[in-house]
């Protein structure tokens, strides 16, 4: 049998791709090499490049996702591994471009990326089926609301986040109305439109989340414990929090996290790695949102519950390969 191309696909048009490359790094290191031939592409702003084994770029051919190589042969893909964090990988944007030029990739669909990533609409989704999260205003960059009626509807504190963006950034905690104006303003940096969620005091755990050969199956609960107000881009990324696994939750309060994770993945009719992010409020998992292309470093919370839940990278990235193979 012949080896599969296999591109490990990584980089982004945000912030997020230095962590993406890492990512990237990590799953072509891991991928069988007696199963696929293993390549590395770059997606950023300003090129596409496929990156021979020399570190050689070459330009990625946009009209079907391809490579031409020094020997004048033109390489395609038999599936990408989607390893972009955040756009165009994590929006569904790549999912739609791979679409239509026939190319298969690994995750959810353009439609399942595309809804997780805008927060809200993953909410009001998610609360159809019965799954809680905090009280929150939606707000559209020009629209006006005092600080009073913020306060009035969500009390203090209050986090005021991007609707769309990945990694916690633009994300800040807010104790005094007088300090709304500032985190309104930077979370449009991020995007046109933000959330300004009621905080919810308890447990913060995240939840890794899979279809693992055939099963949806809870791959870990890590309890999240950050050295600053809250899991913001530095505590994620830059070691600025305890990231506990398993979390230290009670059995009962374990089996509703589990069930309302899975609960959750499967209303979306999710695939691929997901990873969740839940605060557990009197023993309830209140949903904060759901993340379809979570960081794959080696310090990232997905690699670690696979850890301990007995899966070697190898064998989680290869059933994610195998699973974009078959589709």
């Amino acid at each position: 049998m012949s080896k599969k191309n296999v591109a490990v696909v990584m980089g982004g048009y945000s912030d997020e791709y230095k962590v993406s490359l890492k990512s990237g790094q990590l799953i072509f290191d891991s991928l069988d090499r007696e199963l696929y031939n293993v390549y590395k592409v770059v997606i950023l702003k300003d090129e596409w490049y496929f990156l021979d084994e020399n570190d050689n770029k070459k330009t990625i051919n946009k009209a079907d996702f391809s490579a031409d190589l020094e020997d004048g042969k033109n390489l395609k893909f038999d599936a990408c591994f989607n390893t972009i964090h955040g756009t165009p990988g994590e929006n569904g944007i790549m999912q739609a471009y791979w679409d239509a030029v026939g190319q298969k990739y690994t995750g959810c669909d353009f439609y399942q990326s595309a809804l997780t990533f805008n927060k809200k609409d993953t909410l009001a989704v998610l609360s159809k089926y019965g799954i809680p999260s905090a009280k929150s205003i939606y707000l559209r960059i020009g629209e006006e609301i005092s600080n009073d009626e913020i306060v009035e509807r969500l009390g203090l504190p209050v986090f005021v986040k991007p609707n769309q963006s990945g990694s916690s950034l633009g994300i800040s905690k807010v104790k005094d109305k007088n300090e709304l104006k500032n985190a309104i303003e930077f979370a449009y940096k991020e995007d046109d439109e933000i959330l300004i969620e009621s905080a919810l005091i308890g447990m913060e755990v995240s939840v890794g989340v899979l279809d693992y050969q055939g099963e949806v199956i809870v791959l870990g609960i890590t309890e999240i414990v950050p050295d600053k107000e809250f899991f913001d881009y530095e505590a994620k990324y830059e070691g600025a929090s305890q990231e506990i696994t398993p979390a230290r939750i009670d059995e009962e309060t374990r089996k509703k996290v589990e069930e309302i994770s899975i609960k959750a993945y499967k209303s979306l009719g999710m695939s691929g790695f997901s990873r969740s992010e839940f605060i557990i409020v009197d023993g309830i998992p209140h949903l904060l949102e759901m993340n379809t292309n979570p960081g794959f470093s080696p310090t990232s919370i997905l690699p670690q519950q696979a850890k301990i839940y007995g899966i070697s990278i190898k064998d989680l990235c290869g059933n994610e390969v195998e699973k974009a193979l078959n589709k």
